[in-house]
């Protein structure tokens, strides 16, 4: 690896770069901690990152690394799991401004579109949908995957048999070479004649090397191991092809130019199950001479761990029959919409029966359900994942590829090495190329274990050497297999590959260390968990029993970067406003991992001085604590709580500040305040504002005159539900707990009032302690939960439903009241508290329906719902659509959004306004204005409701109002 004397951080060279590059430089610790990792188990601090703004900013980037002999690095989304994008370098991060889309090309010859490095790849499909076209490079990634990182690694995806893989789809390349000239090379450009010398250097390669490199490269149908020394042979020389797939270390890719699909206007899938793994993989080979578009592998194992989450539950049970050891899922597809791909599915049913497997195969043509379907495979890696324990499943041994032939051999043989190191895998994915996903369980802060990662990975090796496969296979070399390249190929190529790298990068600065002179993969020095790294215990109020510790659950971070996502489903809002790495939930959960380990930092009173900086205060000043990573994030990362912890901690050490103090304080102080209720909205006007600290752009909530009274409810011994009145309902808007009061009723369910003392009870009303926790004064949530289960539990234990209004106070009874309380009655609690649309939705489902009135003829009156992010984040929106759909002469449909951006009273803080309503501008109040007149806005969040009358001028519903009126009571 190439040696810098230039130390991290260095301001000499941050200053040089800040008065050269338009982009921003960040030379700073907290910084450099985020980008020392990547979706692998390595750890190398940068020298410092910058975010270049054009392609004139990685000239002079590459400018002064020339001059200061450093080495540069570039980098997309982080997501490479062989550690391609770390390493002591400048990072160049291209997905914060470098996205550009150049105009579509499209006739009846060629259809292609130039991009620059950080467009991610679905951002583009979706420009592309419009025309009828499409990037058929399809990686599980393609959420955060940017196209400079694909072609970096040379990417493939589930439908590469059809498709091909990125090199196969890339035209041309403009490229800055390490020299600083930016040259266009591939079909059509003229570039080859300005690098004249390099391009008669590469043919003298090929020339003598020819042979070497027909004998040694892999009869495979995926093989990215080393330089693409084949695209240098002269019926099919293409320079940019041969830059594909070498990972950042010979050129920056500042453009690249697309090859372009259409759209399938057909498909259609099978599910077909098999008794054994050996059975499902033995098949492969006759199946793919059926012109399939993709075959893709699921075992039992992920089928499992998919059927115990509860957004896979339901699509498990509609495809899968019995208790099949492996699916694989097959795939027809034709961009002709009159091709009859039924035959396709038939013969493939014929197949199956001719090999001995008839009635194994599930007919799956309706659009919607395979999209289903698909869904859990592209989560195979999170499902995976979500194996608890100090074991997880690594990935080092995951990207091989053998000839279709020899692959359920090939299984069967590394099952046997997994058996002889005490490891065991899950198998998924590509089987339709040979390419299958295993990553064997292990814990790699064991020294055992660590040996045992070498042990599988030469054993391994070994099978697929003489299985003629390849160890590289689909997610590059990077540190983890450049070491294996001269083992596994030989000597020559090896050394081709080094006399390839001299020709582009003689001065060795664009990522060494990756594909030529590699370290040992195994060097612990290089890995995320090195040999003293070590965690500090800190004193905590929160249950982190099922992690073993805080730095457990923050640890569950793999850096896959899901949270870096863009589409409109919750994780991560604050990332998606800022296209900042701090923002997303890998961000934070980096920094704090690396906070609690003391590698920010090791002063203050216990040695954690980076968990107490103001870097770390920004870090965590935009999460919105939506708990959608609790949901999406493939390894569970629930920053809404940890985040909690440290909050706590913030206010012990510095008080609680009077904002948070005073709104945190609202259900204590509500009751003897609110026959003021006149006064109290007139004094939303005073300077009380700006003492706060609150938004004067904010319309603030307007007491009612006739809140909600727990008298309201007649008595009720063993009552079917008991009703809980939220502050915000209570004080507020209590039409809304009149309305549920009023639906459930009419259901002709017996219902009381949650209370302490009854129906009649003069006590203080009960809370769940929402507000206290969005201040971090958990001491005083405990009390409010605490007090909340004890006047529950009777009535829990008895069978009665719980039955909410507000989701993110009654998912506080699901969620955290459990981890404050650590006992059996908040348990019973949680498993009894549900929303009002959920209650009904489980009634209506075992037959107990409700008299809805309604339009039956006419137009149907539009309904648009936004679900709260915490109901999205514990499956409960589905619930809502699927009540309000029941109602007649209703056109219910669901506003694909993210959080609103209020986030309770994160969007009235005055430095959060901007933040907060431009979280709304990303998809919900762009439709909020573009509803239709007549349309009924529902959302049943306060919040949310705030925020839409601020951002769209539109009041929306509970959908208790909705029900209510449906029933016309």
């Amino acid at each position: 690896m190439t040696q810098t004397s230039v130390a991290p951080g260095d301001p000499g060279l941050a200053a040089k770069l800040e008065h050269e590059l338009e982009g921003e430089v960040r030379f700073d610790a907290f910084t450099r901690g985020l980008y020392s990792t990547d979706a692998s188990h390595y750890q190398i601090e940068p020298l410092g990152v910058v975010f270049p703004k054009s392609v004139e900013d990685v000239e002079a980037t590459l400018a002064l690394a020339r001059d200061a002999g450093v080495p540069v690095l570039p980098r997309g989304g982080g997501t490479s799991q062989c550690g391609q994008t770390v390493g002591r370098a400048v990072v160049m991060d291209t997905s914060r401004h470098m996205t550009g889309v150049g105009s579509i090309v499209s006739d009846r010859d060629e259809r292609f579109v130039d991009v620059e490095p950080g467009v991610v790849l679905d951002h583009l499909n979706a420009r592309l949908r419009s025309e009828g076209l499409w990037f058929p490079v399809d990686p599980s990634t393609s959420s955060r995957a940017t196209l400079g990182g694909m072609a970096g690694n040379n990417s493939a995806g589930s439908r590469s048999l059809k498709y091909g893989m990125m090199v196969d789809n890339v035209a041309a390349v403009e490229v800055v070479l390490p020299d600083g000239r930016r040259v266009w090379l591939g079909e059509r450009a003229a570039g080859a004649e300005t690098i004249r010398d390099e391009v008669a250097a590469l043919r003298a390669l090929y020339t003598r090397e020819a042979e070497e490199i027909a004998r040694r490269t892999p009869p495979t149908l995926r093989n990215v191991a080393g330089y693409n020394l084949d695209r240098l042979a002269p019926d099919r020389e293409h320079l940019a092809q041969l830059l594909v797939g070498s990972e950042g270390t010979l050129a920056f890719f500042s453009r690249l130019r697309l090859k372009l699909a259409r759209v399938p206007q057909r498909r259609v899938l099978a599910a077909c199950h098999f008794p054994s793994l050996t059975d499902a993989l033995d098949t492969v080979q006759h199946m793919v001479r059926l012109g399939p578009s993709a075959v893709e592998l699921v075992d039992r194992t992920v089928l499992r761990l998919a059927g115990e989450r509860p957004d896979f539950r339901a699509i498990i049970e509609g495809f899968v029959r019995g208790d099949p050891a492996a699916t694989l899922l097959v795939e027809f597809s034709s961009e002709d919409e009159a091709v009859d791909l039924g035959r396709s599915l038939d013969d493939l049913d014929a197949l199956l029966g001719d090999l001995g497997h008839p009635g194994s195969m599930v007919r799956i043509e309706d659009q919607a359900e395979q999209a289903r379907v698909w869904s859990v495979r592209k989560a195979g890696l999170s499902i995976v994942m979500s194996m608890a324990g100090p074991r997880r499943p690594i990935s080092f041994i995951e990207d091989c590829a053998v000839p279709l032939e020899h692959l359920a051999e090939y299984a069967q043989r590394v099952d046997e090495i997994f058996a002889r190191n005490d490891s065991e895998g899950t198998w998924y994915a590509h089987a339709s190329v040979g390419c299958l996903h295993v990553r064997p369980a292990l814990n790699l802060r064991d020294p055992e274990d660590v040996a045992r990662v070498r042990r599988i990975a030469e054993q391994t090796h070994q099978v697929v050497r003489e299985l003629n496969g390849t160890h590289s296979g689909e997610h590059g070399d990077g540190l983890l297999r450049s070491e294996f390249l001269r083992t596994m190929l030989g000597g020559r190529m090896a050394d081709a590959f080094a006399e390839v790298k001299r020709v582009f990068d003689p001065q060795g600065i664009m990522n060494p260390g990756k594909i030529v002179d590699p370290p040992r993969m195994d060097d612990r020095s290089l890995f995320r968990y090195r040999p003293d790294y070590s965690g500090r215990d800190l004193p905590v109020v929160l249950d982190w029993s099922k992690h073993g510790s805080l730095l457990g659950a923050v640890e569950r971070c793999d850096n896959n970067g899901a949270c870096r996502k863009y589409q409109p489903d919750v994780m991560c809002p604050s990332f998606r406003v800022t296209h900042d790495e701090r923002h997303s939930t890998r961000g934070r959960a980096n920094a704090l991992r690396l906070a609690l380990t003391g590698q920010l930092g090791d002063g203050g009173p216990d040695g954690l001085a980076g968990l107490d900086s103001p870097e770390m205060a920004e870090a965590l000043s935009l999460c919105v604590s939506c708990k959608a990573c609790k949901r999406e994030c493939p390894t569970g990362v629930d920053m809404a709580k940890i985040k909690l912890e440290w909050q706590h901690r913030q206010n012990g050490l510095h008080g609680v500040p009077l904002r948070e103090r005073v709104l945190a304080g609202l259900p204590r102080v509500a009751p003897r305040v609110a026959r003021l209720d006149g006064l109290l909205n007139l004094g939303g006007r005073t300077p009380l504002r700006r003492l706060l600290g609150l938004s004067l752009e904010r319309g603030l909530p307007r007491w009612n005159a006739k809140p909600w009274r727990d008298s309201e409810l007649p008595a009720a011994d063993a009552p079917d539900v008991v009703l809980l009145v939220d502050t915000f309902s209570r004080w507020f808007e209590p039409e809304n707990a009149r309305a549920a009061m009023r639906v459930l009723e009419a259901g002709g369910w017996s219902v009381a009032a949650a209370s302490l003392g009854g129906s009649g009870s003069r006590d203080r009303p009960l809370c769940c302690g929402r507000t206290y926790l969005s201040a971090g004064m958990l001491d005083e949530a405990k009390a409010e939960a605490s007090r909340t289960v004890d006047a529950l539990v009777a009535h829990a234990r008895a069978g009665a439903w719980i039955v909410g209004l507000e989701p993110s106070c009654l998912y506080t009874l699901r969620d955290e009241a459990p981890a404050l309380l650590r006992g059996d009655d908040a348990e019973v609690v949680a498993g009894r508290a549900v929303l009002l649309e959920e209650f009904l939705d489980r009634a209506w489902q075992d037959g107990r329906t409700l008299p809805f009135e309604g339009a039956t003829s006419g137009a149907a009156r539009p309904v648009l719902v936004h679900g709260h992010c915490h109901q999205k984040a514990f499956g409960g929106a589905d619930a809502t659509l699927r009540m309000l759909r029941r109602v007649p002469g209703l056109d219910v449909k669901s506003i694909e959004s993210s959080c609103c951006g209020m986030a309770g009273s994160f969007g009235y803080h005055s430095e959060h306004y901007d933040t907060s309503m431009a979280m709304g501008e990303l998809s919900l109040l762009p439709a909020v204005r573009d509803a239709e007149a007549d349309a009924v806005i529902v959302a049943d969040g306060t919040s949310c409701r705030a925020q839409i009358a601020d951002g769209a001028g539109r009041q929306a519903v509970h959908s208790a109002v909705v029900l209510e009126a449906a029933l016309g009571v």
